[in-house]
This record gives structure tokens, C-alpha cells and sequence, in this order.
């Protein structure tokens, strides 16, 4: 048998420990393969639109690229940490440290183009179903046809053969001559009792709660003043959290009597601090990644919630038209178009006269007109008599010139001044500042205006859904500063947004998915000594459901613990952003978050039951 037939039979026997390197250098290879599908895709070399989505997908395959090189060099360091022993007893044989690099070399060379070549099959797979689903998400017209992408084939075999070779020489490198009786008994050797400092302990409470207070107290644009602070702050609060407070806390629950010797806490506790100290690096990456993918997906929607929010309360009628003189014949063309898509409405026309007061255009609104408006949108009208006047102020806005209207007068030809002593608030008129309505009769008697609009709303009342095919016709006939379609915009504001969010929400996953294959590496690499230690443990009388209860919580803990200080972190930065953008995103939030802890919570109770098979297979 030659070396290298050694190292190929070496992974084809031991499929179990090579199982979760694979797997998770397969899933990185086929996340990068489907991006290089939408990449090269005919579709998306098009337009404008279109190719700002390619440019967007090429921009996204190369982060994941450049994650892709630290995520795998860290699950083959995880991997090769649980080796030890197997590298001593390969040692004991006759096998140099120059021949140990060599069959490291080639098992990650075989294990790399074996992953690259999966990754890409299965991608082919799943591409239809993926570019289906592409094709709804990214709201494109021409749709997202099956091709064979032979180009993204040859970029992305390439790309991971180069990637995987860079990986075998640098890690065979840095494999570091060990004595032979260290390897041996790696899995036997004190670790000592882990000891936190006091001073640091205090130190990641106060770096966590004043990055927290901080980024929930700031408003406007100091959010965006305070924001590298608080990272700063809270991701080393975040370290010290793991290595000094988490073990602080062991030590208090540990020698609390009443808790330590309850049940099989003491299973649990007696080697948790160590456990938490061992996998403080872990659980700190694991908890950064995952904050970085919760703000990034929670960040782009709230973004894109906000701005058809804001939208939707801007625009309170379906269809306007605004000219600056009577187009009738546009306005015969817009009933006509809606009409034949049966769609029903009410309609109300009024004329929006604007007068300079100082540096500023102030709309004038006689009461007529604006009851008309208002009860188009099911608002009650108001009455107005002579002499008075009213300011109204758009609902649910933080803007408007209601302060100086109330201190302005408004003169009449007849010499008569008005001034407003009163405040409402309304949708009925979508004018960008706070505005006057006065009566009838001394509407009449203003002077002439600065300038006026004819102003026409359509409120839908039913067959809706049309509206975007309407609104398309229309714009090719009437210029879009003129005609207002709320559907379309909010159609094409979603349209604009959907190759960011669909990056965004793919490299998201990317992230969160490589967050729990650090946790599953972490896990298996302890799995040889829980092996030895629970089967010690069931000869001293530990019950077979005990044992269950003890692996599910040791995993529950190594699974949740960084997720959890995850989603408070994310949950403060969604906070902040809501700062922001003056809008509540605490549904954006709950959703984005929720998700993601129902991704691990699965994945905790796949991962739960394959390493307690493997722990209850040696009892």
C-alpha cells in the first residue's frame, strides 16, 4: 500500500470523523456555486436593473469567498485539534512529522475536491428550485430561466481547488512537532481550574451595559455618531463576557450547595467552566458572526419597511394627477384605463392654490375643497367660518412649518388679516409642509396665487390587484411627475430593493449556517473524552434518561448560549436603528430574530441526536 493510498483509505474509513469537515466545506462550495449561478445568468446582463443585480451577486461571491478561506481554515484546525491522540499512535509506528503534513496534505486535498464536486452537483440539483425562487424575491420581469451554467462550473471548480490546495499547504505548515507523549494523552491532561478576575468580570458588565444604554438612548443621526463606539464596547464586553463573567457565574452556582447538589447538576456543573473556557474564542466568533447577520438582514428590511411606511402614510389615495393646468384628456385616459381593469373608484378634483410668505410656499385650502378630499379618504369634514382660520398638519408627520404658519397673518384684498389659532391634523391633502384652510367665502378674497396645481385623487374601492398593470400603460403616456400610482410605487420600491435584500438574506444564512458549524466542530471535539467520561459515570449508577437529560442541557448551553447574547445584541441594534429612522421595527425585529432562533433550535435537535448516539453507542 503506498502513502497516498494510506491517506485515501485513511478518510474512506473514518467517515464519521471527516463526516462534518465535508459536509460543511460542501455547503460553503454550494452557497458559493448558486451565487455564480444568478452571477453569470443571461437574464441579469441586461438592463440596468438587471445588472445591478449581477453586480451585486459577484460583489456577494466574493465576501463569501474570502469567508469561505477563514471557515474552512477554522473547521480543519477544529477538525485536526481532535487528532491528537491519532497522530501520537501514527507516531508509536514509525511516521515522521515531515510524513504526518504530507497525509494531512493529501486527506484535505482529497476532502476538498470531494466537497467541491458534491457542492456543485447538488447545486445543479436545487438550481430551478432556487432560481424559482430568485425570480419572486428579486421581482424581475423577464424571469430566471434554467440554463446550464457552464461558466459558473469552471469559476467556482477553480476558485475551491485553489482555495482547498492554499488550505492543505498552510495548515500542513503550521501543524505544529508535538512531543509524542503529549499526543498521546492530549485527552489526559490537566487543564487546572479556570479562575476569573474579578476586576474583568466587573469590567464586561459595564462595557455591555453602557454600549447597550448608549445605543438605546441615542436618536437621529447619533445613532450613526455612536455606532463604532458601541461595537468597540460591546465586542470586547462581549469577550470578557464569555471568558471572565460566564466563568464567574459557574463559581457562584457551583459552590451554592443548593444548587450544585441537585439532581445531576453536578455532572453539569463540575466540568462547565472549563467547557466555557475552552470554547470562550468559539462562542465570542459565534456570537459576533451572528449579530452581524441579525443587524444586516434586519437592517435591509427595516430599511425597506420604513420607506413604504413612510410611503403608504404620505399617500393616503391610490391615484393622483397634479398639473399645473386642467388636462382633461389625461384625466378621460386614467378613468378609461381603470375602468377596463374594473377597477372601481371615487374621484374628487380641486384646485391647490400657493402663496409666498417670507422664504416659503404655504398652500391655501378653501374648505370645500378640503372636505371634499377628506371625505374621499374617510376623514369627517370640518367647518370653518368667516374670518377664521385653520393649520393642519399632516398625520403621523415629524416635519411641517405648523409653528410659523400659527405666528404668520394672511392678508385679503379687502385689507382683513387672518390669523390661525387652531390645529388639525389630516391626510386629506398630501402637501409637503403644514397648511392653511379657510373658508369659502374669504378663500375668494385671497390675492392672486404664486402659483396653483389641479389636483385629482382616486380612492380604490375595490379590484386593486390591477392597479400595476394600469399604472405601466399609463406611464407611457403620462409623465410620471404628473401621475401617482401607490401600488407601483411601492411595486418599484420593492423591485429596487430586492437584489440587496436577497444578498443580504443569503449571506445572512451564509453566516448563521457557519455560526453552527463552529458549535458542531467545538462539540465533536471534546466527543472522544465525554465518550470516557460518561462511561464512567453509568457505572457509578447514572440512569440511561439521566444521561439524556445531562447531554441535553451540555448542548443546549454550547448551542443557545452565544445565540442567545446574539439575539440581545441584535435586538439592541434594531433598537437603535428604529432610533434611526423614527419608525417602530419592532415587527421587522421580531421576525428576523425569531427566524434565526428556529434555524438553531433545529439544528440543536439534529445535532442533539446524532452526538448522543455516538456518546450511548460505548456505554
Amino acid at each position: 500500500m503506498t502513502f497516498r493510498q494510506f491517506a485515501f483509505r485513511n478518510v474512506a474509513r473514518n467517515k464519521r470523523l471527516y463526516a462534518a469537515y465535508y459536509l460543511s466545506s460542501l455547503f460553503t462550495v454550494m452557497v458559493f456555486f448558486t451565487f455564480s449561478i444568478f452571477a453569470f445568468h443571461p437574464e441579469l446582463s441586461g438592463d440596468g436593473m438587471n445588472s445591478s443585480v449581477r453586480q451585486g451577486m459577484n460583489i456577494s461571491s466574493g465576501i463569501i469567498y474570502v469567508f469561505s478561506f477563514f471557515f474552512i481554515l477554522y473547521s480543519m484546525s477544529s477538525f485536526l485539534q481532535s487528532r491528537k491522540r491519532e497522530f501520537g499512535l501514527l507516531m508509536i509506528q514509525g511516521m515522521s512529522m515531515k510524513q504526518i503534513r504530507m497525509m494531512v496534505f493529501l486527506e484535505n486535498t482529497i476532502i476538498g475536491i470531494a466537497a467541491t464536486i458534491s457542492g456543485i452537483l447538488l447545486g445543479l440539483v436545487f438550481a430551478k428550485f432556487i432560481l424559482l425562487v430568485a425570480e419572486n424575491v428579486l421581482v424581475l420581469e423577464g424571469g430566471l430561466d434554467f440554463y446550464f451554467p457552464v461558466q459558473a462550473i469552471v469559476i467556482t471548480f477553480i476558485s475551491f481547488v485553489i482555495l482547498f490546495f492554499i488550505i492543505s499547504i498552510f495548515v500542513s505548515y503550521v501543524l505544529r512537532s508535538r512531543k509524542l507523549i503529549e499526543l498521546i494523552k492530549s485527552n489526559k491532561k490537566s487543564k487546572g481550574e479556570p479562575k476569573a478576575n474579578i476586576f474583568l468580570t466587573i469590567l464586561a458588565i459595564l462595557l455591555l451595559g453602557s454600549g447597550y444604554v448608549v445605543a438605546l438612548l441615542v436618536e437621529g443621526v447619533m445613532v450613526i455618531t455612536a455606532m463604532l463606539p458601541v461595537i468597540i464596547v460591546v465586542t470586547i464586553g462581549t469577550y470578557l463576557l464569555f471568558t471572565q463573567l460566564s466563568v464567574y457565574v459557574i463559581g457562584r452556582l457551583k459552590s451554592n450547595k443548593s444548587i450544585f447538589w441537585r439532581r445531576t447538576n453536578m455532572i453539569l456543573l463540575s466540568d462547565l467552566s472549563f467547557r466555557m473556557k475552552d470554547n470562550a474564542r468559539t462562542f465570542f466568533l459565534v456570537a459576533i458572526i451572528s449579530t452581524v447577520a441579525f443587524s444586516a438582514i434586519g437592517t435591509l428590511f427595516g430599511f425597506q419597511t420604513t420607506l413604504t411606511s413612510e410611503l403608504k402614510k404620505s399617500q393616503p389615495n391610490s391615484v393622483t394627477f397634479t398639473s399645473e393646468e386642467d388636462e382633461e384628456d389625461n384625466k378621460s385616459l386614467i378613468n378609461k384605463k381603470l375602468e377596463e381593469a374594473n377597477i372601481e373608484t371615487k374621484q374628487a378634483n380641486g384646485i391647490l392654490n400657493y402663496y409666498r410668505y417670507g422664504d416659503n410656499l404655504s398652500l391655501i385650502a378653501n374648505e370645500s375643497d378640503f372636505n371634499r378630499f377628506s371625505t374621499l379618504i374617510g376623514e369627517d369634514p370640518i367647518e370653518v367660518n368667516d374670518g377664521e382660520i385653520v393649520v393642519v398638519e399632516f398625520t403621523g408627520s415629524n416635519y411641517g412649518e405648523t409653528d410659523e404658519l400659527l405666528q404668520q397673518e394672511v392678508l385679503l384684498t379687502s385689507g382683513e388679516k387672518l390669523k390661525a389659532n387652531d390645529v388639525i391634523y389630516s391626510k386629506a391633502l398630501p402637501a409637503q409642509d403644514s397648511y392653511y384652510v379657510v373658508s369659502d367665502h374669504d378663500h375668494s378674497k385671497l390675492p392672486k396665487p404664486e402659483f396653483k396645481d389641479y389636483y385629482t385623487a382616486w380612492h380604490v374601492m375595490s379590484g386593486e390587484s390591477g392597479l400595476i398593470k394600469v399604472a405601466e400603460e399609463l406611464y407611457e403616456e403620462i409623465p410620471v411627475y404628473k401621475l401617482f400610482v401607490l401600488d407601483y410605487r411601492i411595486y418599484s420600491l420593492n423591485k429596487q430593493f430586492a437584489s440587496v435584500l436577497f444578498v443580504g438574506l443569503f449571506i445572512g444564512i451564509v453566516f448563521f449556517v457557519s455560526a453552527g458549524s463552529f458549535l458542531y466542530f467545538r462539540l465533536y471535539t471534546d466527543l472522544d473524552e465525554d465518550k470516557q467520561k460518561f462511561k464512567a459515570i453509568m457505572k457509578m449508577g447514572l440512569t440511561e434518561k439521566e444521561l439524556s437529560k445531562v447531554l441535553s442541557r451540555q448542548i443546549a448551553l454550547l448551542f443557545f448560549t452565544p445565540i442567545i447574547v446574539a439575539i440581545v445584541h441584535g435586538a439592541v441594534a434594531l433598537t437603535a436603528l428604529s432610533n434611526l429612522f423614527y419608525h417602530n421595527l419592532a415587527d421587522v425585529s421580531a421576525i428576523v430574530l425569531g427566524v434565526f432562533l428556529a434555524i438553531q433550535i433545529i439544528y440543536y435537535f439534529i445535532v442533539r441526536y446524532f452526538y448522543t448516539r455516538q456518546i450511548k453507542a460505548v456505554l
